[in-house]
């Protein structure tokens, strides 16, 4: 039988779908908008990590004093800086002041070449221990030479401030006096209206101001001998601005943090005095708050630990709360 002729089928054309166009051009719109609030939000999130060591006192002295381990200075300082290098993610570090126990230039360069060792930059705020009357090593060849050792430090001025990442500014006080024999500090005015102008510059460009000194501008405890002379004059700035500040100091040898306001007070121990620690401190700066978190860390060395405690007045006292340590600060803006 002859066979049938197949008679083609047609295949029904697919239709062209209208606004493909304006349909791609909506959609790279819209993934362009979630990319840039994304961005932003990331930017905000930015998060900082540095380690604040205090009170070094670092010194040649074969014997302790009262309640400073100072025979042992050397060795508690060799294992914070192996510490905070065996620390990932460390931005930066710096010293609130006392450095070291006299200012003698041997024994600034001892310090020197140690902090050298660490991995990242560091920084450096005077003491009243850095800075004596009737010294041969005044302020002013400390500084020059602590700037000789550190590429870092850039300023003409003993305070100076620096941006260790975006959305912070670090502002670095100098209130100690070296025209006569005392352990207060004081801010004078042409620092306190540097000091405004700081913050105003952290203000409009939406940066977390961190600010670093020696003296506390909130006593951990009283100390009629210790305290910043014109603390309320220093309060009085801080109080024009209400976003949240973070002041770090040293100076007391104690463990403290206190928010009181929109200022958050932190004071950190001395590395010659129980209990013997430095501060790792990692902040999140998100769009409606900031957090700061805390990683306490004592000396490894506990023999010289043990030995340091018993020469203390009070060591509840100085080292604090566990709140005071290890914890989690939440500040809104």
């Amino acid at each position: 039988m002859p066979k049938k002729k197949r008679t083609p089928q047609h295949r029904p054309r697919k239709k062209k779908k209208s606004g493909g166009f304006f349909g791609k051009l909506i959609f790279c719109l819209f993934l362009g908008v979630i990319l840039y609030f994304g961005m932003n939000t990331l930017t905000y999130a930015e998060t900082l990590k540095f380690a604040q060591i205090s009170d070094v006192h670092l010194s040649d002295k074969t014997v302790d004093t009262s309640y400073k381990a100072l025979a042992s200075s050397y060795d508690l300082f060799k294992d914070e800086i192996e510490q905070i290098n065996e620390t990932p993610n460390i931005d930066f570090v710096i010293v609130t002041g006392d450095l070291v126990d006299k200012p003698r230039k041997s024994l600034v360069d001892d310090a020197c070449k140690q902090m050298n060792k660490l991995k990242v930059p560091w920084y450096f705020a005077f003491g009243n221990h850095d800075a004596a009357v009737g010294t041969s090593f005044k302020k002013d060849d400390y500084f020059e030479f602590i700037k000789q050792n550190n590429k870092n430090i850039k300023s003409d001025k003993q305070y100076y401030s620096f941006i260790p990442k975006k959305g912070y500014r670090a502002i670095v006080l100098d209130p100690t006096i070296d025209t006569r024999i005392t352990a207060n500090g004081e801010l004078p005015k042409e620092q306190l209206d540097w000091l405004d102008t700081e913050l105003s510059k952290a203000s409009y460009q939406q940066q977390i101001p961190l600010i670093f000194m020696h003296n506390p501008l909130r006593e951990p405890f009283p100390s009629f001998h210790h305290r910043l002379i014109n603390a309320q004059e220093m309060q009085t700035i801080l109080d024009k601005y209400d976003m949240p500040i973070a002041v770090f100091s040293g100076h007391y040898h104690a463990t403290k943090i206190y928010k009181e306001g929109h200022i958050l007070h932190v004071s950190t121990p001395s590395l010659v005095t129980y209990p013997n620690a430095f501060r790792i401190v990692t902040i999140n700066n998100m769009p409606n708050k900031v957090i700061f978190t805390f990683d306490f860390r004592e000396t490894r060395l506990k023999d010289i630990q043990k030995k340091a405690k018993l020469l203390t007045f009070s060591s509840s006292t100085l080292k604090g709360e566990d709140s005071d340590q290890n914890t989690v600060v939440i500040m809104d803006k």
